[in-house]
């Protein structure tokens, strides 16, 4: 690993120096993953013995835990870890930031991974008083933000050899997926579309600032709300104005709204040129915007459906 600019997570102060705090303000745009690497080293923690009972909080982090090989020592994970399948047979603790201290305590883990955002902060001051290790594991909204989890679970759980793996995996899947984008000629105009339609709250579209914003640009496409700021609705008229050539929704969005017709019955979808085409790029949530493991794979696997004139990244 590397041993430069340790800053971006640090142990607490004394005496809880069993814990890592998460790095705030992750760098994005478009930068080489050397250079991500290069500016990020988690300090040496004490690593978790094999036979801690581990409760795994957050999509991404569980999935990098079972991607290293170490699921088998997870006792208990969130809502939001749904893959791999072993992981959702676990006994759930709840959704990641709305834990209770007792749902956890049930599960009498030892140590807590706990992706950057999990809570209420009393929960987790309830868990350490309790004598749980807590082990912060950094977020992020860049296909980047992949290898810093790695880092740090590897280096955690104590598997350097598998954690350096993995990383060239990722690494490379993400090389290959830059040079893919740079034989992109027309950029397609493309909106995120994400929610559960109906009486489940409506869908959302993403603008600047979001995970899904970044995966637009890094695989060659404009994004057709980059005049928004986060997820929001998006109503009939701004939907015509914003004219996506291609609408990307998570299956589980499209299953929600009843399928494809569904999607491009939606309020002035049939305006658009991805309405009257009826074109759309169907994407694994977690994979895509949870910045796990597979957000390589995801990110190739996506440009090769939005250009597929051109080589495939997946050969």
């Amino acid at each position: 690993m590397t041993q430069a600019n340790a800053r971006a997570v640090t142990q607490a102060k004394a005496p809880r120096n069993n814990r890592l705090r998460p790095a705030r303000g992750l760098a994005s745009g478009l930068l080489s993953v050397g250079t991500l690497l290069g500016a990020f080293s988690p300090v040496q923690a004490q690593t978790i013995p094999e036979g801690a009972r581990i409760v795994s909080l957050g999509g991404s982090v569980t999935e990098t835990v079972f991607a290293l090989g170490a699921g088998h020592r997870v006792v208990a994970v969130d809502q939001s870890s749904l893959y791999p399948a072993e992981a959702r047979a676990l006994p759930q603790v709840g959704y990641f930031r709305t834990l209770s201290a007792e749902g956890v305590l049930s599960l009498k883990p030892d140590v807590v991974l706990a992706s950057e955002g999990s809570g209420p902060p009393p929960v987790l001051e309830q868990l350490e008083a309790a004598g749980v290790r807590i082990v912060w594991v950094t977020d992020g909204s860049t296909p980047e933000a992949a290898l810093e989890k790695i880092e740090v679970v590897a280096e955690s759980l104590g598997l350097d050899a598998e954690g350096e793996a993995l990383r060239r995996r990722v690494e490379t899947e993400l090389e290959r997926a830059s040079h893919l984008r740079s034989r992109v000629e027309d950029w397609p105009s493309a909106l995120f579309v994400w929610g559960r339609g109906g009486g489940g709250g409506g869908v959302r579209v993403a603008g600047s600032g979001t995970g899904a914003a970044t995966m637009l640009e890094r695989a060659g496409a404009q994004n057709a709300a980059a005049a928004m700021n986060g997820y929001q609705p998006i109503s009939a008229e701004a939907l015509v104005l914003a004219a996506p050539e291609v609408i990307v929704t998570p299956q589980s969005t499209l299953d929600a709204l009843g399928g494809a017709d569904g999607l491009f019955a939606l309020p002035g979808m049939s305006a658009t040129p991805a309405g009257q085409n009826r074109r759309m790029v169907v994407v694994d949530l977690l994979a895509f915007i949870g910045f796990g493991p597979r957000v390589g794979a995801a990110l190739n696997g996506f440009m090769a459906d939005l250009h597929p004139l051109l080589s495939s990244p997946r050969e």
